[in-house]
């Protein structure tokens, strides 16, 4: 994990301290990543088959996971795995039950009444990844917004294990949140027969979902072709971002940054601190702690990608922070929350020494399904409302557009839309009569 000095650096050199590694491959995944898909359109079942068996080296007869399977699969956990499973989603149903937008109406004048009311999207995709890893949380993360928004029809895609089955965690968490129709099937073909359809996987309105680099390109392009589906952000190759300051546990700050380098080779880890020995007893811990992973050499290529960075103040690492507006930011300072002002742009943010980025993927009850790429600049992660469209209503008496009728009828006078205006003045005058 390279060490820089931010000071430093000239403007060019801080672009590509801070440069994500998706954004250094865009290029060639953008073009491989459309040729996927228009096998898929084109081809549907048959391309599926195919290219699961390419990349996952898995030959499927049936996409679709069966009832007897979702069955087995809660026998398959230990009791203790069912419970944690249960505990996260309660806690992920409370949190984001409270948070749920309401409907609303008022008298905006007297006889004219407007409303927003709530409706769910009718079918969603579900993209759970379980390609290096299987994850649970993911479904759960995922499943139970959708169905507190009244989704009535759910599809969850997850990539089939090497011997053709789904994850039986995947599948009980996906049980526990209601969903029904999962099929075994991964990568961008998973993103390309949800947005499109094909014989077996049904035609979704909206796709959700965190995944590599490819899938996420593969979630922007389907969100931009005639005929696509919507996306809830850009959720790709995770990251995460420290502001420690020289009180900070070094071994804390070290496993936070290699719980998120374990992810993916592409997955960038990031920590900034204004103090020189607390950056070197990170290094040291990270070398320590690398030793004991199982996904240590996933880890040690996420790490080429990352840095550790020395800033002249606190304050600086904000500004950073900031624009490069990081999915996870974790405050490791001695009052956090006085800090948390300062916070402009991030996905989740995790306050103090006690609250490990690893409690928000799991229990905690926020959601894990957060923008990526600087995209916390602009859009926050998932949440009840991400499952739902919000409808505006007008209801308008006689006397409603006798008070508000000439207003709209001088507006579209300045537009030169005479439509629009006698679709007024045609009321008003008969009001008048």
């Amino acid at each position: 994990m390279k060490r820089v000095s931010w000071s430093s650096l000239d403007a060019s050199e801080r672009v590509q301290a801070l440069r994500r590694p998706a954004q250094q491959a865009s290029a060639d995944t953008r073009t491989a990543v459309a040729t996927l898909i228009e096998e898929v359109r084109a081809r549907g079942d048959v391309a599926v088959r195919e290219l699961t068996e390419r990349f996952d080296q898995v030959s499927m007869d049936a996409l679709a996971v069966t009832d007897a399977e979702c069955a087995a699969a809660a026998t398959a956990l230990t009791p203790a795995l069912r419970d944690a499973i249960d505990e996260a989603a309660g806690r992920i149903e409370a949190f984001h039950r409270e948070g749920m937008t309401r409907e609303y109406a008022m008298d905006t004048a007297p006889g004219v009444r407007c409303e927003r009311v709530l409706r769910p999207i009718a079918r969603v995709g579900l993209y759970v990844p379980a390609g290096s890893a299987p994850l649970p949380s993911t479904a759960l993360m995922l499943g139970v917004p959708a169905r507190l928004a009244g989704c009535r029809d759910v599809v969850l895609c997850t990539p089939p294990r090497p011997d053709g089955s789904a994850d039986p965690t995947v599948l009980y968490a996906a049980m526990r949140c209601g969903v029904r129709q999962v099929f075994k099937v991964g990568g961008v073909q998973a993103i390309a027969a949800m947005a499109f359809g094909t014989a077996s996987v049904p035609k979704c309105d909206k796709l959700f979902g965190p995944g590599n680099g490819y899938v996420t390109e593969a979630k922007r392009q389907v969100s931009m072709v005639e005929g696509g589906a919507a996306i809830d952000m850009p959720a790709g190759p995770s990251e995460v971002l420290v502001i420690a300051d020289a009180g900070a546990n070094p071994a804390f700050v070290a496993a936070d940054l290699l719980s998120q380098a374990e992810h993916g080779p592409d997955s960038q880890v990031l920590l900034l601190s204004d103090d020189a020995a607390l950056i070197d007893a990170v290094a040291e811990q990270l070398e320590r702690q690398l030793a004991m992973l199982s996904r240590a050499g996933v880890a040690r290529r996420a790490l080429e990608s990352s840095r550790l960075i020395q800033v002249d103040t606190l304050q600086q690492a904000f500004d950073i922070s900031n624009a490069y507006a990081p999915e996870h930011l974790i405050l490791a300072l001695r009052d956090a929350r006085a800090w948390l002002s300062q916070v402009e742009a991030a996905g989740s943010v995790f306050l103090g020494d006690w609250a490990p980025e690893a409690l928000g993927d799991y229990c905690s009850g926020t959601n894990h399904v957060l923008p990526t790429s600087g995209a916390a600049r602009y859009v926050g992660g998932l949440n009840v409302a991400s499952f739902q469209v919000a409808i505006t209503v007008q209801e308008v008496s006689r006397d409603g557009i006798a008070a508000i009728g000439p207003c709209a009828v001088e507006l579209a006078t300045a537009e030169g839309l005479d439509a629009h205006r006698l679709a007024v003045a045609l009321r008003l005058d008969e009001v008048a009569a």
